[in-house]
C-alpha cells in the first residue's frame, strides 16, 4: 500500500485558488487612441514608435495608471536602444511587454479576458506588424 503524505482529503473539500486575488480583467473589444508619443523620449527608429503605437492604443491600456505610462515610455526607451543594435536588452523588454499581457499565453496568466472580436483584429495588426519588423531585422541584420 502506497503511503501518503500529510492528512488525507477532507470528503467535501473545496477548491480554494478558482479565483484571483486581483480578479479577471474584461478587456474592451475596441482599442483606443491611446497616447502621443512623448518628443521628450527622443525615439529615433521607426521600430520604436510603432512599438509605442501598438502599445498605448492596446485595450490593456484602458486600466492603465501614470505609472504603467511611465513603465511604457521606459521600454520604448529600451526598444529604440535595442532597434540601434543593442540586441542584449531583448531579454529584458521581453519581461515587461510580458507583465501587459503580450502573448496568449501572458494575457491567460494574468486572467485577461479578450472577445472574439479583439482577438480577430489583433491577430490581424500584428502581422501586419510583423511585416513590417521583419524587414526592418532583415535590415538591420544584413548591414
Amino acid at each position: 500500500m502506497p503511503s501518503r503524505r500529510g492528512p488525507a482529503p477532507s470528503p467535501n473539500a473545496r477548491r480554494r485558488n478558482t479565483t484571483h486575488a486581483l480578479g479577471e480583467h474584461e478587456l474592451a473589444a475596441a482599442s483606443g487612441e491611446g497616447r502621443a508619443l512623448p518628443k521628450a523620449l527622443g525615439i529615433e527608429t521607426s521600430g520604436a514608435k510603432r512599438f509605442w503605437k501598438t502599445w498605448s492604443t492596446a485595450p490593456q491600456t484602458q486600466h492603465w495608471l501614470e505609472t504603467d505610462w511611465a513603465e511604457l515610455e521606459i521600454t520604448t526607451r529600451l526598444v529604440d536602444s535595442f532597434y540601434q543594435g543593442n540586441v542584449r536588452l531583448a531579454g529584458e523588454i521581453r519581461q515587461r511587454v510580458g507583465r501587459w499581457g503580450a502573448t496568449t499565453e501572458d494575457r491567460a496568466r494574468l486572467r485577461m479576458d479578450f472577445n472574439q472580436q479583439t482577438e480577430q483584429e489583433a491577430a490581424a495588426a500584428a502581422q501586419e506588424a510583423t511585416r513590417d519588423l521583419d524587414d526592418e531585422l532583415f535590415k538591420m541584420l544584413s548591414e
